[in-house]
């Protein structure tokens, strides 16, 4: 302010405009840390992994995938509970098994909680805020990307969980139910990374969560019936090595197929016959390419929505 307002006001730094009163208090500068882009990365990773489940949200937002979540373990509690009472000498189902068995809960989970986890950004047009100093575009989308993969791997790798732990309390091979975990976990990591880009990519291609959640509902369980239904005809018309190459052209199939492959598991496609070591190298370098790829798309969306 000028001398001569401050004369006139008959204060420092103040003016008197009569009813309203105009303070001087000048800026000050922030002296706090400067915790960067990995500390804001980190923050959004949890705040969505968090948000995943419900937590740090109202009590409504925590009933569906905390209901979701009870209802994957519940299988594996019932099979353990049946296997202690039994004395049984193995699981009657394998952990690789477990993921396919449950999908019908997973794309529910999915498909309610990647567009929460992306679409109400969109809706609100909040993604601006974000890419501001620290964070850019590439942090929210690994730490958006990560975090809907890890809510994923809780919901499935939870469930194996229970069923090692049983598994050893009823008194069954020590070495061979290590083997069949670290299976099953290898199986739903490359799922739950698989399913989490696909998800988020459906949710970030709209800002209507509606639109999002049709999006996941199709690519997941829409893909899984057709191929189910080509892989049964060519089946039953003596085509059953077709089934193997159809497989390839849904999400569920592709880790069916890949885990038949490499990690020892059943096949679910019809007549048992899953692809040999040999097509599912093409299997592996599918998943790959839909992993990266939904990586690689959700970045071009947010280089254009975070303008």
């Amino acid at each position: 302010m000028s001398a001569e307002t401050d004369a006139r006001s008959g204060t420092h730094g103040a003016v008197d405009t009569g009813a309203s009163r105009i303070h001087n208090i000048g800026y000050r500068s922030y002296e706090g840390a400067r915790l960067g882009r990995a500390y804001a990365r980190r923050s959004l990773y949890w705040q969505s992994l968090r948000g995943a489940y419900g937590l740090g949200r109202s009590a409504k937002s925590k009933v569906l995938p905390m209901i979701l979540f009870a209802v994957m373990c519940l299988p594996a509690a019932i099979i353990v509970a049946v296997a202690v009472a039994t004395d049984l000498k193995s699981l009657p189902m394998d952990y690789t098994r477990y993921a396919i068995f449950t999908q019908a809960v997973i794309g529910l989970y999915l498909a309610a909680q990647a567009p929460q986890s992306v679409s109400r950004d969109l809706r609100f047009k909040s993604i601006p805020l974000y890419f501001s100093r620290p964070i850019e575009r590439g942090d929210y989308v690994l730490a958006k990307f990560g975090a809907m993969a890890s809510a994923l791997l809780v919901l499935t790798g939870v469930p194996l969980l229970i069923l090692y732990i049983g598994s050893l309390l009823a008194g069954m091979d020590f070495v061979e139910q290590t083997k069949g975990f670290g299976q099953g976990v290898v199986s739903v990591t490359v799922l739950s990374l698989l399913f989490g880009g696909l998800g988020l990519v459906m949710a970030a291609l709209t800002p209507r969560r509606g639109f999002g959640v049709a999006g996941v509902i199709a690519i997941l369980t829409i893909s899984y019936g057709a191929v189910s239904v080509l892989q049964g005809i060519a089946t039953a018309t003596d085509q059953a090595g077709a089934t193997k190459w159809i497989g390839l052209f849904s999400p569920i199939t592709l880790i069916d197929g890949l885990q038949t492959a490499f990690l020892g598991a059943s096949s679910s496609f019809p007549g048992g016959a899953g692809p040999s070591a040999g097509v599912g190298v093409l299997y592996l370098l599918v998943v790959l390419a839909l992993i990266s790829g939904s990586y690689a798309v959700l970045m071009s969306r947010y280089r254009k929505v975070g303008l």
